[in-house]
């Protein structure tokens, strides 16, 4: 990966917010320096609500029993399976009973402008402080009629839940465990995306590069995107293959995070800030 030494390029302050829910602020966390110097990211309260769980995940060595583990425990600290316990009525007016963290992933890597997409990178912009920059549309600024639109549907799909931002924030914290576990001498991946048009990527300025150059390139990416470890999957998405290195800490899922589940297609959960990426000029399809 190429790595940009002479020109800092930091978070614009219209793809954040003054305010998270985490232990770094948006313009550390979503700084281009955090892609080369991460640090860990943890989202407040998590750790000391669900003690007895980590406690619990200490003892187990193996990461498919620690999975089943996890499941269990979300199902049952949310009441998922017996959601009468958590005050749900079906005489209400609207039905949201079926939505949870797993419906919720599924939906966004199915379509990444949908409710389900809303609700994620509202969750998101809650606990990084990270602005959408699309949904349905580019988002420029928080005034922009594309991010009022946004805001309501992300409001229709968190109406009526199960604490549905509070699972998305144990998913993030058993993803960050497990990669702490799984992969402990490292702290970051190589990733691909395909990519259809580069002019539609966010690209920030840089002094120091060459106007002919597009083989690397610093972009702002969405708060949320869905990438690849394979660049031969990544091809069939766009005529184009971008990849980056990418922090452990900027991860909400990694395919293998739960076997059998969002596998098929080796897909990562990335959130956004700067990033220096690459494009991929040639694909190996062994």
């Amino acid at each position: 990966m190429t790595k940009n030494t002479t020109k800092k390029i930091t978070l614009p302050v219209y793809a954040k917010v003054p305010i998270n829910r985490c232990n770094l602020p948006a313009e550390v966390l979503g700084d281009l320096s955090f892609q080369t110097n991460p640090k860990p990211i943890f989202i407040d309260g998590v750790a000391q609500l669900h003690n007895r769980f980590f406690q619990h995940m200490d003892m187990q060595t193996d990461s498919e029993r620690r999975s089943r583990w996890f499941l269990q425990y979300m199902s049952t600290h949310f009441r998922l399976d017996n959601l009468v316990d958590a005050g749900y009525d079906a005489a209400m007016s609207v039905d949201r009973s079926k939505a949870n963290f797993l419906r919720v992933l599924r939906g966004w890597f199915f379509d990444s402008d949908s409710l389900e997409g809303a609700v994620i990178k509202s969750w998101v912009e809650s606990r990084f402080g990270l602005v959408p920059r699309y949904h349905q549309g580019s988002i420029r600024s928080i005034e922009d009629e594309t991010y009022a639109r946004f805001a309501s549907q992300s409001s229709r799909g968190l109406y009526n839940t199960n604490a549905l931002e509070t699972q998305l924030d144990l998913l993030y914290s058993y993803c960050q465990y497990e990669l702490s576990r799984r992969f402990p001498k490292e702290n970051s991946m190589v990733l691909y995306r395909g990519q259809n048009r580069l002019q539609s990527l966010e690209q920030l300025p840089l002094h120091n590069a060459k106007p002919d150059n597009h083989s690397s390139m610093t972009l702002l990416l969405n708060n949320i995107s869905s990438f690849t470890s394979d660049p031969a999957r990544a091809s069939e998405f766009g005529d184009y293959v971008i990849c980056t290195e990418v922090p452990f800490a900027k991860l909400l899922f990694f395919s293998g995070l739960m076997p059998g589940i969002m596998t098929s297609e080796r897909e990562y959960a990335v959130i956004g800030g700067v990033y220096d990426i690459n494009l991929v000029l040639e694909i190996n399809d062994e």
